[in-house]
Parts: C-alpha cells; sequence; structure tokens
C-alpha cells in the first residue's frame, strides 16, 4: 500500500528497548478532508528520514499491522499501526527563472543606446 501527501513532522528517534528504536512521520494527504497519517519507521529504515523536510510531497511504502492485547480486566483491545518501508520524493527541484541579461553600463553608469530601440 502507498500513502501520498506532505511531510508534517519529522520525528527524532526512539529507544523502545534495548533491540528496538523507531522513528515517527507524519504525512497530510491531500484529500477533499486531508488527513495527518502517523507513520512508524522501525531499525534500519529510521535512515529513511534523514533527507527529508517539512512541506516536501513524498509518497511512502506502507504495511499496516494489527494486534490483539488483553487487559489485567480481561477486556481485548485491538491496536493497529502503519509501518513504513520506502519513501519517495515527489517533490522536484524547481527549475530556476530565466535570469534577464542587460547590457554592461558604460563608464558614466549609463547603459548603452541601441539602435534597435522603440521610439517611445
Amino acid at each position: 500500500m502507498e500513502v501520498k501527501g506532505k511531510v508534517k513532522v519529522i520525528g527524532q528517534p526512539i529507544t523502545v528497548s534495548a533491540k528496538y528504536v523507531k522513528r515517527e512521520l507524519v504525512v497530510t494527504t491531500d484529500e477533499q478532508y486531508p488527513q495527518s497519517i502517523m507513520i512508524e519507521f522501525g531499525q534500519d529504515k529510521c535512515d529513511l528520514l534523514n533527507n527529508l523536510s517539512i512541506g516536501q510531497e513524498v509518497t511512502i511504502g506502507i504495511n499496516l499491522g494489527g494486534r490483539e492485547w488483553v487487559n489485567p480486566q480481561g477486556e481485548t483491545k485491538y491496536f493497529n499501526s502503519i509501518k513504513g518501508w520506502r519513501i519517495e520524493s515527489l517533490s522536484s527541484d524547481p527549475t530556476p527563472e530565466p535570469k534577464q541579461e542587460f547590457p554592461p553600463k558604460q563608464p558614466d553608469g549609463k547603459f548603452p543606446d541601441n539602435d534597435n530601440d522603440l521610439p517611445f
């Protein structure tokens, strides 16, 4: 599955246990009703967030996970997780606008006259 949107939050690494580190990313979708979706990256996938910036448009490959938990009172609870495994940037580097070239100024600080100037 994939999620497309703009990066809203880039979390710092969180050490969950001696063997597990995760990092969270929030992406805002571009829909009629935009959603802010938190995606978790674990272990070596944390490094995928290093080159991202806020506002960058991305497509993220995700896996959905779910688990069941029974609390001490015997109630069963269900939890979902969204785990990212790939990030593709959709933002292309904007092409710079061409610079308008002006003729060099004369020593007196004025621009040279051209014979093909308009009469007004």
